[in-house]
């Protein structure tokens, strides 16, 4: 069979149901110039961080080994939309971790609540703005803290949930933007829906 003539999800059904390398082979290198150009993207915030380019493009294609795996269908997306989404979050997640090595005082657990001045609780605005963390307002190792980051993340569209890890760890709006092909005002919009989730879920866990 010429597996050249057959389209993603015909290349994904042999890939998986008939077990067929060359489907899967012709898969990678489709989507190969993808996974390298994403890398290339996330590499310069990787500095110092001990992952180079290759290291990337493996994280990549583990991504879009995930995407050929769990690929359904049947809910309404495509393979494109759906490996693109995998293989960004694979990548994205190593080039956070090695963010998050140079904030380890401010990442050992997530900041979801502190005490402001008028003595009343901030929690998303806190969390999401701009400003710079200080250390010693972060309350940490909270069990709320560990319950509403599982719940939030349950709640959050794939694009949303790129935006919250990626400024949970430091991007500014404008690297996220860039990272994710996204003009500054719709990075905003999707923040601005996230902090409105967390208040529900907030406002629910304190009426338990």
């Amino acid at each position: 069979m010429n597996y050249k003539d057959l389209n993603d999800y015909e290349l994904v059904n042999y890939a998986i149901a008939e077990h067929s390398d060359e489907a899967e082979t012709l898969l990678y290198d489709k989507y190969k110039p993808l996974i390298v150009n994403f890398a290339k993207k996330m590499l310069p915030y990787c500095e110092n961080g001990g992952l180079e380019l290759n290291d990337l493009i493996q994280e990549g294609m583990l991504g879009l080994s995930k995407a050929i795996d769990h690929f359904n269908e049947k809910k309404n997306i495509t393979f494109y939309t759906f490996a693109k989404t995998c293989i960004e979050r694979k990548i994205i997640t190593a080039a956070v971790s090695t963010r998050r090595m140079k904030h380890k005082i401010l990442n050992e657990s997530v900041p979801f609540e502190v005490r402001g001045d008028d003595n009343e609780m901030v929690y998303a605005d806190y969390l999401l703005r701009d400003e710079t963390t200080d250390p010693e307002h972060v309350l940490l190792n909270s069990e709320r803290e560990h319950i509403l980051s599982n719940l939030i993340k349950d709640q959050l569209t794939d694009l949303e949930l790129q935006v919250f890890e990626l400024k949970l760890n430091h991007f500014s709006y404008d690297e996220i933007a860039s990272i994710l092909d996204k003009n500054t005002k719709s990075i905003d919009n999707a923040l601005q829906r996230i902090k409105g989730k967390m208040r529900n879920i907030l406002d629910e866990l304190d009426t338990k």
